[in-house]
């Protein structure tokens, strides 16, 4: 972890007391880690912020950053804020949990608690061993982190690399899955021959490459919106400077999506077994073409909402675009499915307070209550800009049409 100044904060690293742990529990389980507070309001500031415990006013929501310790040792980033129900967001290759802060603050007021984990070789995640050849041993290690954290049902999203992760998990578990929302995610029929054609020609992936690194280089827009620019610059500045430190970090991510076997199977199962898949993809992503998120949305029977002159980085330019786009299907689909998520878990869908919503879709004790800030925010309209991208949904359809 970069030392960047900011004060370590001593937490629960284990969801349970002494006395609850099984015989032969790892010491890691009872570890100490670092909480650390990203302001995220009008202006986001990197530094010290206020303790777990304390009660804050803010205008929009912070994301408190923690650094957790899984039974087997395994050290995990993960960022949280909110109240309501688990929105589980997964990063995609060479970013981190804390880059989409400023998305994820504006996604609290649709009443989710937001946690955004770090996979491994990123952020505040360790690497997995050598023997990880596959996105397979990524996807597990997010589902142990999900049970680490008490969060035994959630709304998915992933981004690119992290919309794998999530389609494979739910795919293996699906009584996990709420919803599975994927951003420009690398799943899907024209991704898979993508991988196919890399292994027997791996050059054809310099092309993705540098692909990725010119939108990467107009993520922030630098003349378009200088403000903009400056907060995302201080999100991007640390990362950069992780990857500068330890290029080596991500090879391991990058030479297990070439391992990795076919998505096919994961979308098909998703549609099978009815989990409500909704596909977001920027129609100017050309590292990762739409056509693969029209095909996910396909086999999956999911809904499609093409993002206008959006690249694969869309939901970092501008943080307003997929509150709004979220926002749309929590009054369709997605809606129905969090609402149907609390009516079975006996959750009056009208009159529920935070506490009984959070009572009853989170394990007892759960850890991740315990990591979420308590916060008093007022985010209200002049916060706010028009989003940037226009979108139009077109909704699941039969993959035999």
């Amino acid at each position: 972890m970069i030392d960047d100044g900011w004060d370590p904060i001593e937490v629960r690293a284990g969801g349970a007391d002494d006395d609850e742990l099984p015989t032969g529990t790892a010491p890691a389980v009872r570890s100490r880690s670092k909480v650390r507070h990203l302001a995220v309001a009008s202006d986001p500031i990197i530094g010290p912020g206020p303790e777990a415990d304390d009660e804050v006013a803010v205008t929009l929501p912070r994301l408190a950053r923690h650094e957790i310790t899984l039974a087997d040792g395994h050290q995990v980033g993960v960022a949280v804020c909110g109240r309501g129900v688990p929105l589980v967001v997964v990063h995609g290759f060479s970013a981190e949990g804390i880059l989409y802060a400023q998305t994820l603050s504006r996604l609290v007021d649709l009443g989710f608690k937001v946690i955004a984990i770090d996979t491994a070789g990123h952020g505040g995640t360790l690497g997995l061993p050598t023997g990880a050849q596959s996105m397979k041993s990524y996807a597990e290690l997010l589902g142990r982190v999900l049970d680490h954290l008490g969060v035994p049902h959630a709304v998915l999203a992933g981004h690119s690399m992290g919309g794998r992760l999530v389609t494979e998990l739910a795919a293996n578990e699906p009584e996990r899955a709420i919803a599975v929302v994927l951003l420009d995610a690398i799943v899907g029929d024209p991704w898979d021959r993508l991988v196919n054609v890399a292994r027997v020609f791996p050059p054809i992936l310099l092309g993705v490459g540098v692909t990725l690194v010119i939108d990467t280089a107009t993520t922030v827009p630098w003349f378009r919106d200088p403000r903009q620019a400056a907060k995302l610059g201080r999100l991007v500045g640390p990362t950069v400077l992780g990857h500068v430190r330890r290029p080596w970090r991500l090879l391991g991510p990058a030479a297990s999506i070439l391992r990795s076997p076919g998505t096919r199977w994961m979308l098909d199962k998703l549609g099978k077994e009815r989990v409500p898949v909704f596909a977001i993809h920027g129609d100017r992503d050309f590292a990762v073409p739409i056509a693969t998120s029209k095909s996910a949305a396909r086999r999956s029977r999911g809904d499609l909402v093409v993002v206008r002159g959006a690249s694969h980085s869309w939901l970092l330019k501008d943080p307003e675009t997929l509150p709004a786009i979220m926002l749309a299907l929590m009054r369709g689909r997605l809606g129905t499915a969090v609402l149907k998520a609390k009516l079975d878990h006996g959750v009056d869908p009208v009159d529920a307070t935070e506490d009984e919503v959070e009572a009853a879709l989170y394990e007892p004790g759960a850890l991740v209550l315990e990591l979420t800030p308590k916060q008093r925010h007022h985010d209200t309209e002049d916060l706010h800009r028009p989003p940037r991208y226009r979108w139009r949904l077109l909704p699941a359809r039969d993959p035999r049409d």
